[in-house]
């Protein structure tokens, strides 16, 4: 096990990863999954804070299996006998194994049926990942149940508790690219079932808090990246098979998936009643052409591209999470040179588009 990361310092910009252990390329899913697991020295301190168990909802999903396991790394690193139980349908048992070997507790639970909500085990702290984009449009019913049933079961089982839960920042309309994008006080106004959805979520998680006493810190993620999946590995697909990158949609934010459920986990330092809200990204907005070009310039090969960039795109600010927990190290230099070396070897794909290209809200 390599030693601890480096959690962003506030005032910090640059890309901090080099030199602090992180490795120049990633060539195998072992040395992946140990860097995306690896806890930061701020993570560990917090997590003493933490009373066991530490239950993890929705842990089968893309990011929750390392969420979990890293979680159970900061509880070892920080000397506290802490039990991490990661809680999911887990239709894939490879994933389920995977959490196991790796110390942390799982139980089988269909989170849309309040009985099995309310067998699951009691914690004062509860990280909530459950979610449903994908698909939406063929089944806006299923999108609509996922996304406000089990919020409501999940904050009646832990009333009291607090509660780092993850939305998304679907829920802001576009913005013009000037902007600084949304920020958490902004008008929630998006198009589509899958982005009223999500606000229907966080509807609920604002109203137990209000009813119950739950302390939450309502975290809204604009896109998460790994070697895997994400807004980069989308690009690196695109410019690696020559085919053109759409441009329509001409800018995003993103965050490297480690440095994002690092995050997530020292939110529940900032878990109140009202709940709190915060963007979860790096800080600065990138331009799809120039990240294209960037990882063109790893393969060797020179994107194509289609369209043009419009005026407007989803887009948030993260400023105030990033005064309060320091800006993520992981830039996006670092993340291009791993995605881009990735991709030409061959590194497997999880097969699961963002589709952050969208504009019309229908996924």
């Amino acid at each position: 096990m390599q030693s601890e990361g480096s959690c962003g310092q506030s005032g910090a910009t640059r890309d901090d990863t080099s030199g602090r252990g992180s490795p120049d390329l990633i060539t195998t899913e072992e040395q992946l999954d140990e860097v995306l697991t690896r806890p930061c020295a701020l993570l560990t301190k917090t997590v003493r804070q933490i009373e066991s168990p530490l239950v993890i909802v929705g842990a089968g999903g893309k990011m929750g299996p390392t969420l979990a396991v890293l979680a159970k790394r900061a509880a070892d690193a920080s000397g506290r006998r802490i039990d991490v139980v990661a809680v999911s349908r887990f239709g894939n048992g490879q994933i389920r194994r995977w959490i196991e070997q790796h110390g942390v507790k799982t139980v089988a639970c269909d989170l849309l049926d309040p009985h099995s909500v309310a067998k699951l085990p009691d914690t004062g702290n509860l990280v909530y990942l459950v979610g449903l984009k994908f698909g939406t449009r063929a089944n806006p019913p299923a999108t609509w149940a996922v996304n406000t049933l089990v919020p409501a079961a999940v904050c009646e089982k832990y009333a009291g508790s607090r509660i780092v839960a993850l939305s998304t920042g679907n829920v802001y309309p576009l913005v013009p690219i000037d902007s600084g994008g949304s920020v958490e006080t902004d008008p929630l106004t998006p198009l589509g079932e899958y982005s009223n959805a999500a606000v229907g979520r966080e509807r609920i998680f604002e109203y137990c808090a209000e009813r119950y006493g739950v302390r939450v810190a309502l975290l809204r993620l604009f896109y998460a990246t790994e070697l895997r999946y994400g807004v980069v590995r989308d690009i690196a697909d695109w410019v690696y098979k020559g085919e053109r990158v759409p441009l329509a949609n001409g800018w995003f934010n993103c965050i490297w998936q480690g440095d994002a459920n690092n995050m997530i986990l020292r939110a529940m330092e900032l878990t109140t009643a009202p709940l709190s809200v915060w963007n979860l990204c790096r800080p600065e907005v990138f331009s799809v052409r120039a990240v294209a070009e960037l990882v063109g310039h790893q393969l060797r090969v020179t994107p194509r591209f289609s369209g043009s960039e419009s005026g407007t795109a989803l887009l948030g600010n993260a400023r105030k999470l990033c005064a309060e927990l320091g800006p993520p190290p992981t830039g996006i230099e670092t993340i291009a040179r791993w995605t881009a070396h990735w991709v030409s070897i061959g590194g497997r794909t999880l097969s699961k588009p963002t589709h952050f290209d969208v504009r019309d809200g229908q996924y």
